[in-house]
């Protein structure tokens, strides 16, 4: 379960005016977006002396950084506190200025992933999207990142290490089920036995009271929100727990939240098949030139692939280049290229020729890519029980939120075993997704159980909806449901495939997005905006900005991915 990172995934684009598929430095993962400048590590969240309030410290290169105090267990204000660490990019105009319209939140994903990273990637375009007007404002939930106490389920990084080392897909074979089940159980007791107190209150709830915090440390009563997959999750949770303190709300990639909370998980791969299908069909009329790992018709193409995969399972390639090594075998493979689609327009010209190298016998890509986009990094702090502050892939935190809420599953291999075939009999991508909440047997039970709905409500502002037409991992069918339980809110749909709006450059849902965050408007009913993007370039026929995405695409940085989650 090394890849527990999602929800999320967000592309940004090089100006307002320009596609986002004209990626990145950076790919980001499950939401997924571009990364256009490092972020500056050379800063030390020592520095920040956690409060009451949000006393700002210029932090990074143009960031500023605060920690907040709020209660371990809200329902216990008086007892042991925990620290949010919050990272903003502050409005153009003071508090005092008629223009200023407060902080949004913004959350990338998971659960697991990290606010504090997706500002400093991606602030800026957020930025030109909505305006100077704002505080952009990112926060590592509680028990992930620089928020304490983070969830460690070892006693240091060697442990976490080793274990993440064993890891893998669930395969089609009974060993892969039983693997999978029998690395739960022993997860779930090693949660137990690593647990300072604090792991119950590790959950979305919690973490939803979390932001009503962070709004009213900013001496506001409603909240601004951008949500992003998992990060719809939370922002449902909020809305139906404080329906009366919504001011805008955007979710975006929008999840089944009765699937998530329901042990089911069953539904969120309609359309993981047609994204690979578009990968086939797109490279066939790419052609040779445009698509490295192109064939003549869309069925010699889907053989090339079957193949591959065939001859991985048969012998793993082994790779040796410098400090990288190991094998690309079937379940990296598999894995690596369920990550990518939910990036198409920025990963399908690179992942056609890292499957041409594969199948010519370098394997070097993608053992580079399965390392960045899901093992996450070891910084060999051996004495040291807190995971590194810049995981790529799985996070202990983004385990324990999305386990403790979840009811508590059948602690036997049939369930698993159940559940896998109900899995692979919904979608060819079954056994990559379905040990996600497989990991999730035998995880100890909360003493308080959180809240798992009902969800709705009637919310002080309508909530704006966004969904892709065809979302490999949250379908569209999650925003139309929840806008049944939210009046008056508004599904906008992308004609675009991959996860999240931001994946692909629409000005025109950009615009939606704008007005609605400054006026408060929302689009029409059964409005449409349509995706400014292409899957693979034509490289005989490019125009200036066809060059700048054929840079970007050629710059390895694209490699360092920062949203991680499930979902």
């Amino acid at each position: 379960m090394s890849s527990l990172y999602c929800f999320g995934i967000i592309l940004g684009v090089i100006a307002f005016t320009l596609p986002a598929l004209f990626l990145p430095q950076s790919l980001h993962h499950p939401l997924s977006f571009p990364t256009f400048s490092k972020p500056n590590s050379d800063f030390s969240w020592q520095e920040v002396i956690p409060q009451k309030k949000l006393i700002w410290k210029n932090c990074y290169t143009h960031h500023q950084c605060t920690r907040l105090v709020v209660p371990l267990n809200h329902f216990n204000p008086e007892g042991r506190q925990a620290t949010i660490a919050l990272i903003r990019i502050p409005s153009s105009y003071p508090i005092s200025s008629k223009k200023y319209r407060g902080p949004i939140l913004f959350n990338p994903g998971g659960p697991g992933g990290e606010g504090i990273g997706l500002i400093q990637r991606q602030g800026e375009h957020f930025r030109r999207i909505v305006g100077p007007q704002f505080d952009i404002v990112g926060f590592d939930p509680r028990g992930i990142g620089r928020s304490t106490p983070r969830t460690s389920l070892f006693k240091n990084d060697v442990e976490r290490a080793i274990w993440d080392a064993g890891s893998g897909q669930v395969n089609t074979t009974d060993e892969g089920v039983a693997k999978t089940w029998a690395r739960a159980i022993v997860l779930g007791q090693n949660a137990a036995d690593n647990d300072d107190g604090s792991l119950q209150f590790m959950n979305t709830e919690q973490t939803a009271r979390d932001m009503l915090s962070i709004v009213e440390a900013h001496g506001r009563s409603k909240l601004q929100y951008w949500g992003f997959s998992y990060g719809t999750v939370l922002g449902a949770v909020f809305a139906s727990l404080f329906p009366g303190k919504i001011e805008r709300m955007i979710l975006d990639g929008v999840v089944d939240v009765d699937e998530y909370f329901g042990n089911k998980w069953s539904n969120k791969l309609l359309h993981t098949a047609e994204v690979m299908d578009l990968f086939i069909s797109s490279c066939v009329e790419a052609g040779s030139s445009g698509c490295a790992f192109w064939a003549p018709t869309v069925d010699q193409l889907r053989l090339k692939i079957d193949n591959l995969y065939s001859s991985v399972r048969r012998r793993p390639v082994p790779v040796k280049s410098g400090s990288t090594y190991g094998l690309v075998d079937y379940d990296k493979l598999r894995g690596v290229i369920f990550k990518l689609l939910k990036s198409p327009y920025a990963s399908f010209q690179p992942l056609a020729k890292g499957l041409a190298d594969l199948a010519a016998g370098d394997g070097l890509w993608v053992l580079k890519m399965y390392n960045q986009l899901i093992v996450p990094r070891f910084d060999h702090q051996c004495n040291s029980s807190t995971p590194n502050h810049d995981p790529i892939g799985e996070s202990d935190g983004g385990i324990a939120v999305l386990c403790n809420d979840n009811h508590e599953l059948p602690e036997d291999i049939k369930w698993a075993e159940d559940f896998y075939q109900l899995m692979i009999n919904g979608s060819e991508w079954g056994d990559v997704w379905s040990r996600y909440l497989m990991s999730c047997q035998g995880w100890p039970i909360s003493i308080k159980q959180p809240f798992r709905g009902p969800f709705g409500g009637d919310t002080s502002h309508p909530i704006l909806l966004i969904g892709n037409t065809l979302d490999p991992v949250t379908p569209l069918f999650g925003a139309h449901k929840a806008s049944k339980v939210f009046p008056g809110s508004v599904v906008l749909t992308q004609g675009a495939a991959g996860h999240c709006s931001i994946v692909a450059h629409s000005s025109c849902t950009q615009t939606y997005i704008r007005e609605y965050f400054i006026d408060g408007t929302l689009p029409e009913v059964a409005t449409t905006c349509h995706a400014n993007a292409s899957f693979f370039l034509d490289r005989s026929h490019h125009s200036p900005l066809d060059e700048v995405q054929h840079n970007l695409s050629d710059d390895m940085e694209w490699l360092s991915l920062s949203f991680t989650g499930a979902i």
